[in-house]
């Protein structure tokens, strides 16, 4: 059973700055592309960032909503993916989750998630 475990949010002032990781038991981590998701209070969870396994390149992906402000990032030794959130804007205030973001849709068991809060 595969444990995803979220950390690094907090409260921050629009144009803040925050690194946000997740920690995945088990192993073949290094095979699977993953992702953050992030939902915020009464919408859907959608994925923001997405990094595919290193064999693939290691590639990313990103909503245009945070494209150019977020870099999704893996360590396949620690079996960590990150987040840097730089240039925060209240609307990006939500829950962030980390989990597989491979083109079969499937998905582990949901964390408990970190929450990001940008206001002033």
């Amino acid at each position: 059973q595969v444990q995803l475990v979220e950390s690094g949010g907090g409260l921050v002032q629009p144009g803040g700055s925050l690194r946000l990781s997740c920690a995945v038991s088990g192993s073949f981590f290094s095979i699977y592309a993953m992702g953050w998701y992030r939902q915020a209070p009464g919408k859907q969870r959608e994925l923001v960032a997405r990094i595919t396994r290193i064999t693939k390149g290691g590639s990313t992906n990103y909503a245009d909503s945070v494209k150019g402000r977020f870099t999704i990032s893996r360590d396949n030794a620690k079996n960590t993916v990150y987040l840097q959130m730089n240039s925060l804007k209240p609307e990006d205030t939500a829950v962030y989750y980390c989990n597989r973001a491979g083109e079969s849709g499937s998905l582990w068991s949901w964390g408990q998630g970190t929450q990001v809060t940008v206001s002033s």
